[in-house]
């Protein structure tokens, strides 16, 4: 598939498959954490495995195990897990020199199996130049893959393996994340403020007693608004 020098293909897909191996090194303990947690939370293998085929979002998926009681809360789970997710859009609208070429299961497959370690390497490869945009869906879904059986693994081990509170383990999801930031840097004059004050609202935020996921939203809508503030003055 082409169309404005885009292009689609399988060699794209397994080079960024490829390339997101190294990625599975940090995603891979945070889906252990995830099913270790389902599994405490009374959720079966079945119903572990199909959340996380099916949202593929350890951070939602994470929040909503927390406010998991009996009866389920539904209602707040799925809020929670929407305000979370909302930082996709603004990566979808980022990676619009690729989507906006794609039809079919090529852009319903790439969106439903879109997160933040695919957006930061796919937004460094558009800079780089490139074109085939089933990279994008390559990192993707390795990532995807080694998610499932990771968390497999962590639902059943999580009866065997006791971690406590504060185990390096549960650093492994925030430090990936951190590790993000690398390939996305502008520089200093494009993203420093930005980031600066999506750091300072979410630990504000936090400080003054707002749970999860108000500190995370309101930070990177801080920031957000800040860059593209920027954004239009450079313009």
């Amino acid at each position: 598939m082409s169309g404005g020098g885009v292009t689609f293909t399988s060699a794209g897909v397994l080079r960024g498959m490829q390339v997101g191996i190294p990625l599975v090194i940090g995603t891979f303990p945070f889906g252990l954490v995830v099913g270790v947690i389902s599994g405490a939370k009374g959720l079966s293998l079945l119903e572990t495995l199909v959340m996380s085929g099916v949202v593929f979002a350890g951070a939602s998926q994470l929040l909503a195990l927390e406010l998991w009681t009996d009866p389920a809360p539904v209602l707040a789970a799925s809020l929670a897990a929407l305000v979370v997710n909302l930082r996709l859009a603004p990566m979808g609208a980022a990676l619009a020199p690729w989507l906006d070429r794609l039809r079919g299961w090529k852009l319903w497959g790439t969106l439903a199996t879109l997160v933040d370690h695919s957006y930061a390497f796919s937004i460094a490869e558009i800079r780089r130049g490139g074109r085939d945009a089933g990279y994008l869906l390559g990192v993707a879904l390795i990532l995807w893959m080694f998610w499932m059986v990771a968390v497999g693994l962590g639902h059943v081990l999580g009866a065997v393996v006791q971690l406590p509170p504060g185990h390096p383990l549960y650093f492994a999801a925030v430090a990936t994340f951190c590790a993000l930031l690398v390939p996305v840097w502008q520089g200093v004059r494009r993203d420093l403020l930005p980031w600066i004050l999506a750091a300072a609202v979410s630990l504000g935020a936090w400080e003054i007693g707002l749970g999860a996921p108000w500190p995370l939203l309101a930070g990177a809508l801080s920031g957000a608004a800040l860059g593209a503030w920027m954004e239009l003055r450079r313009r």
